[in-house]
């Protein structure tokens, strides 16, 4: 489907003083008339999207801003959004062209940034069924891992983003973080995520190895060209940071571990990939690896778990954000059972690998 497609009226809970932003883009944006309307993405668990029309041009753009109510310590940074898609602009990393970074909170009620809109198609299931056939499907699974490893092998230093992350330790931190983000957002006991957190603890690999990671990168988060199977743009770069590439590998890889049936939204566990034109998890990494110049990846069931472990602790985010009537998503309270099921997947694989 195209981005256009899932446009709807703005939620209730979401709403803009449409007048006030108007004005204010008039002024910063060059040629923006100052008359808009205002639309609102229908995806999007994390930072509410919108879509904008200067009425007097046909001129479309995208605003992202943080959600309203009380936010958990360091999470919904559009800030550090517009940061690294304006970086990476400069690169062969494809991302819209960003145009402003907000700060004054009296426009739209939080921060925001405004980005150009990108035509192009999203596939919000991860087998592409609306690709036309299996050769199509395989050219943009490869284009994607292309893009992974664009991102990857970027001379983040070069571009001034030596203090975008911390460089090194980046998995013990990550397991820390998230670690506390779930407990911060918890709201019943669940045994295996307690087990994942002890185990991930103890079982960091001793590898320091940085790169700018996306932190989310899956093929709903890209923009596929129209007519062919370019990667065209990657968006939602809210949890990109420096830190290990193998973490982002790994979160692209969770959907091999998870059943095509389950409640966990969409899996690749059941499903003839080869007949869809999808690689094999194994196929997935070695084009990698050949893309980055890597020979192997050891400690590879660390990285998957921990992938399926912090996924869990994001939904366990937008459930509780479901609960108290603020999620981005009209449908964030049924997230609940999906927390369970993901950290379920996730001790398995560790016990199997174990």
């Amino acid at each position: 489907m195209t981005e256009k497609e899932e446009i709807r009226e703005v939620r209730s809970a979401h709403r803009l003083d449409e007048a006030v932003l108007g004005d204010y883009l008039k002024a910063h944006i060059n040629g923006f008339s100052g008359k808009l309307s205002v639309k609102q993405f229908g995806y999007g668990q994390s930072n509410p999207t919108y879509f904008l029309t200067d009425d007097a041009t046909g001129r479309n753009y995208v605003l992202r801003k943080k959600p309203p109510g009380k936010l958990l310590p360091s999470a919904h940074a559009v800030d550090r959004e517009y940061r690294i898609i304006e970086a990476l602009g400069k690169t062969n990393v494809p991302v819209p062209e960003v145009y402003l970074l907000c700060q004054d909170e009296s426009i739209v009620g939080t921060p925001f940034y405004i980005m150009a809109h990108v035509e192009g198609r999203i596939f919000r299931n991860p087998t592409a069924p609306e690709a036309a056939d299996a050769k199509e499907r395989a050219a943009i699974i490869e284009a994607m891992i292309d893009t992974l490893a664009r991102i990857h092998l970027v001379d983040w230093e070069a571009l001034g983003l030596a203090d975008f992350g911390k460089p090194g330790n980046y998995m013990a931190r990550q397991t820390s973080r998230w670690s506390k983000q779930y407990l911060a957002s918890q709201t019943d006991d669940i045994a295996s995520m307690d087990q994942l957190m002890t185990w991930l603890a103890e079982k960091v690999p001793d590898d320091d190895t940085t790169a700018i990671v996306h932190g989310d990168f899956r093929l709903e988060n890209m923009i596929v060209h129209p007519a062919d199977s370019r990667v065209i743009a990657v968006l939602d770069w809210e949890l990109s940071t420096l830190g290990h590439p193998l973490a982002d590998l790994a979160y692209s890889c969770m959907l091999y571990h998870i059943p095509a049936d389950a409640n966990q939204k969409f899996g690749f566990l059941g499903i003839d990939l080869e007949k869809l034109g999808i690689p094999s998890e194994d196929a997935f990494v070695a084009l990698y690896c050949r893309k980055t110049g890597r020979e192997s990846i050891p400690n590879w069931t660390f990285y998957i778990a921990f992938s399926l472990f912090r996924i869990a602790a994001i939904v366990q985010g937008v459930y509780k954000r479901g609960l108290d009537g603020i999620a981005s998503a009209s449908d964030a309270k049924t997230y609940g059972e999906m927390v369970k099921g993901v950290a379920d997947i996730a001790w398995a694989l560790v016990q199997k690998g174990d």
